[in-house]
C-alpha cells in the first residue's frame, strides 16, 4: 500500500545571512543580495515525507511551489533527495501575495494534482515567519489539519498518528486522510542528496527552460520524467482577482533594520565594593529577586 504526499517547498532569501546590502532603499528585501535556498522547515517535511515512503515504497511525492522560474530549483533538490516529481506554479499574476493569495494560488494547484492522501509542509518561511499558508491550504481544501508536527509515528489506513512540539511539552494526535500537515525544524533534518538520482535528475527542466536556447527539449521527449510540470494562473482555473497583490489584503510598507546598542554601560571590577553594588542594582530593578 502507498501514499500520495504532495510536499509544499519554497524558495526563500537566506535571512540568516543578512549584510548590509540586504535591504533596499525604499527598506524592501533585496533580493539580489541575498543567496536564494530551500525553506529549512520544508525540507523537514519532506524528510517526513521521504520516511513515509521509506516505510510504504508504494507512496509517491509531488513537490509543489509558487515563484519566479528559477524556484524550479527547490524542486529538483526535492527530487534529488527522493520525491518523484515536481509542479511550479509560475505567473506574473502570483506576484507579491500575501499568506491568504499564496495559500489560494496553491490549493488550486492541489485541486488540479487531484488526488492526495497527505500534504506536507514546513511550519513556516524564514522570510515571512507567518505560519499562516499551510493552515490556509488546510482551510481551503476543507481538510484537518495538524501542526507543529515533529514525527510521523504511525499511519494505519485512514488515520494517521503525529507527534507534535508545542509549548510545554509534547503531544500525540491521530487525524483522519487527506490532511494537510506543517512540521516543524526540530523535527528530524533532510537526509542528503543520493547520488543515483542526482544522475537521473540532473537534466530535468520546466517547459519553459526546455524551450529556452541550450534547453533539453528533445532530451525530455524521450524521458518524460524529466519534466517539472509549469503551471499558470489559467492551468489551474484560477482567480487573477484573489492572486497576486489583487489578492492580498496585507502589504508590506517597509523592512528596517534595527541594530540594538547599549546607551550607557558600567564597568565592575571583582572587588566586594563593586559585586555589592551591581547586586544591589540588579535586585532594584527586578531582574533577580
Amino acid at each position: 500500500m502507498g501514499y500520495k504526499i504532495i510536499v509544499l517547498a519554497k524558495q526563500v532569501p537566506d535571512t540568516r545571512n543578512v549584510g548590509k546590502d540586504a535591504m533596499t532603499a525604499e527598506g524592501t528585501i533585496n533580493r539580489a543580495a541575498l543567496p536564494a535556498i530551500f525553506n529549512p522547515e520544508d525540507l523537514n517535511a519532506l524528510e517526513q515525507a521521504l520516511q513515509i515512503k521509506d516505510k510504504y515504497p508504494d507512496s509517491t511525492i509531488t513537490m509543489l511551489t509558487m515563484g519566479p522560474g528559477r524556484a524550479a530549483e527547490v524542486l529538483l533538490e526535492g527530487m534529488y533527495r527522493g520525491a518523484d516529481a515536481g509542479v511550479l506554479l509560475t505567473d506574473r499574476a502570483f506576484a507579491g501575495a500575501d499568506t491568504l493569495a499564496t495559500s489560494y494560488a496553491l490549493s488550486t494547484a492541489i485541486k488540479k494534482i487531484g488526488e492526495y492522501d497527505i500534504i506536507i509542509g514546513g511550519r513556516q518561511a524564514i522570510d515571512g515567519d507567518t505560519a499562516q499558508v499551510g493552515p490556509q491550504v488546510a482551510e481551503k481544501l476543507g481538510l484537518t489539519q495538524i501542526t507543529y508536527a515533529e514525527k510521523i509515528e504511525k499511519i494505519e489506513g485512514k488515520t494517521i498518528r503525529v507527534q507534535r512540539h508545542i509549548p510545554g511539552g509534547i503531544e500525540t494526535v491521530e487525524g483522519p486522510l487527506p490532511i494537510v500537515i506543517t512540521v516543524n525544524g526540530s523535527a528530524d533534518p533532510c537526509r542528503p542528496r543520493n547520488a543515483k538520482r542526482v544522475m537521473k535528475f540532473k537534466y530535468a527542466q520546466t517547459p519553459s527552460q526546455a524551450a529556452a536556447e541550450g534547453g533539453n527539449a528533445e532530451l525530455i521527449k524521450t524521458r518524460p520524467y524529466l519534466n517539472i510540470k509549469e503551471w499558470t494562473v489559467a492551468d489551474v482555473d484560477g482567480d487573477v482577482k484573489q492572486c497576486g497583490l489583487n489578492g492580498s489584503p496585507t502589504k508590506v510598507k517597509t523592512i528596517k533594520n534595527i541594530v540594538f546598542a547599549a546607551k550607557e554601560s558600567k564597568k565592575f571590577t571583582a572587588a566586594d565594593a563593586d559585586i555589592e553594588s551591581l547586586m544591589v542594582e540588579l535586585i532594584e530593578n527586578k531582574i533577580v529577586g
